[in-house]
């Protein structure tokens, strides 16, 4: 089984808590790091251009670079363009689904209501990028 290099943009520390946990859990992913924004995210890639991640997991709604930001900025890249990101948010909307999946998000998935189920969401986001053509 395929193990996934990942990072997570989230700006709530629980949640970076509590996703970090079942993603290591689950055996399917090795989390390469946290950031709190699309800032941290871009300053990581540039400075990690030989580890690069085979999927970007963001928030939506974050300060500074957003997820709309983050999808706008990593397609744009010569150097990882290439990475799927998949955007979370507790919004089920959608036309803001819609929006991000227009933009070249590769999936829109919506987070649990509580932090305690992230098993669920980590096997459903298991299942969608198999849909995928990651290398």
């Amino acid at each position: 089984m395929k193990k996934y290099k990942i990072i997570i943009v989230e700006n709530d520390e629980d949640e970076q808590f509590f996703m970090q946990k079942e993603f290591k859990e689950s055996n399917s992913f090795e989390v390469l790091t946290m950031a709190e924004n699309g800032n941290e995210l871009l300053k990581w890639l540039d400075a990690h251009p030989e580890n690069l991640p085979d999927l970007i997991l963001s928030d939506l709604n974050m300060p500074g670079k957003n997820g709309y930001d983050i999808i706008r900025d990593v397609k744009r890249s010569n150097v990882y363009g290439h990475i799927p990101v998949v955007i979370t948010s507790t919004s089920s909307t959608p036309t803001i689904m819609n929006e991000c999946l227009s933009l070249g998000a590769a999936i829109y998935i919506v987070k649990p209501e509580t932090f305690i189920a992230y098993a669920p969401f980590i096997n459903e986001l298991s299942e969608k990028i198999k849909t995928l053509e990651i290398a």
